[in-house]
């Protein structure tokens, strides 16, 4: 029976070594990793916006009113992640202090980004999570809090690091390119865009999106500039009850149009669009994102006679695999005509009207992420009807 005992031992033994433990590969890339675990600062009593905005009063009220602020709680960011296709570092832009996370990662087993070496994060604080870009995300570092002047009046811990608060900081998530898996790939080329175009070393990301301002920084103590808050781009609110800030990127100028002409001959109108105002292509940032102006020529029964439509944005295929099929984004400076003709065919009073949306996504998009008619998917941004009569 000993015998026996031995062998089997010694079989398992052999089965053991013959198998080998899988093994986790660290995190090498910075859009795998969090911003580690941050303490509170002295002073403070929680790393949350809304207690920062007991005395900030008026950057909390800004913040708010960010994109930031919706970075977790988006609805098509919130569609993406029930995807099975969609990885663990995905949400490390969204929620990018541990703190704010229910796991942490400490590496890939073999390697593999759908199987995350995880444990749970005693220091996970949910109603942090739910604030996505928060104050702390760009401002609270090894138990202080960064600002602008290092001053010692503050009743919390407060260092000075103008390099930290840089645009390297934005720059940080909104330049993150990688094609992940063959379904995903990540490709925000704002940062990189910037660096090639005509501002790079004149003007930042601050310098459009958080523009000084006068005011109070902390109630009671005097108006002085300081950075806005509210970081104003596309202008597309999160939800229907929601204001977004918005930047005008884009110049629309419309051409000459003569109001009269004969049957038979050809109307013609213009309208140039140019990138006048940004410092990198439009739009930027997600893929998904387009302009579309349309021209709708109606006789005077609202019938339509002529119709064209003008997109400017990438388009994708994302199945079988993710890759770019056209791009005619705007580079800055860029402008573009589109000219819209048509020949008149009798006597009467027509319509041209031409409107102009900027698009978050598609709707179809949209019908398979299931947002709903809640989630706003475009904002007009140019409309004007002009009269031709035809003699």
């Amino acid at each position: 029976m000993a015998g026996v005992v031995v062998v089997m031992l010694a079989v398992a033994l052999l089965v053991a070594c013959g198998e080998e433990k899988p093994r986790v590969q660290p995190l090498t890339k910075s859009w795998e990793k969090t911003v580690p675990y941050q303490p509170i600062p002295a002073g403070l009593w929680s790393l949350k916006s809304e207690d920062c905005g007991s005395c900030h009063v008026q950057h909390y009220e800004e913040w708010k009113l960010s994109t930031h602020s919706h970075a977790w709680t988006d609805q098509q960011f919130q569609a993406e992640l029930q995807k099975e296709s969609s990885p663990f570092l995905c949400i490390n832009c969204h929620i990018p202090l541990q703190n704010q996370q229910e796991y942490i990662v400490r590496g890939l087993v073999d390697g593999d980004i759908y199987q995350p070496a995880r444990h749970k994060n005693p220091n996970f604080d949910p109603e942090l999570q739910q604030e996505g870009i928060n104050c702390a995300s760009c401002h609270v570092r090894n138990g202080a809090v960064i600002g602008p002047t290092g001053t010692e009046k503050a009743p919390h811990a407060t260092v000075k690091d103008p390099d930290f608060l840089s645009e390297s900081l934005c720059v940080g998530c909104h330049n993150a390119t990688a094609v992940v898996t063959p379904t995903l790939a990540c490709s925000f080329e704002t940062g990189d865009e910037w660096q090639s175009g005509p501002y790079y070393g004149e003007k930042n990301c601050i310098s459009c999106h958080m523009e000084e301002r006068h005011r109070e920084i902390v109630l009671g103590y005097g108006e002085r500039l300081s950075h806005y808050h509210a970081f104003p781009g596309s202008g597309i609110p999160k939800t229907d009850t929601s204001v977004a800030q918005g930047l005008t990127g884009l110049d629309i100028l419309p051409g000459s149009w003569n109001g009269s002409c004969r049957a038979g001959d050809t109307v013609s109108f213009d309208l140039t669009v140019v990138n006048a105002h940004a410092g990198h292509r439009l739009p930027t940032g997600d893929p998904e994102r387009f302009f579309l102006f349309t021209f709708t020529l109606l006789d005077d029964h609202q019938d339509t006679l002529g119709f064209m439509q003008e997109r400017i944005g990438e388009e994708w295929q994302w199945h079988p695999e993710a890759r770019k099929l056209h791009d005619n984004n705007l580079d800055p400076l860029e402008a573009r005509m589109f000219v819209f003709s048509h020949a008149m065919p009798q006597s009467g009073t027509y319509s041209l009207h031409v409107h102009g949306e900027k698009h978050r996504l598609n709707q179809q998009s949209a019908d398979y992420n299931h947002l709903g008619s809640t989630y706003p998917l475009f904002i007009d941004i140019y409309d004007t009807t002009l009269v031709v009569h035809v003699r």
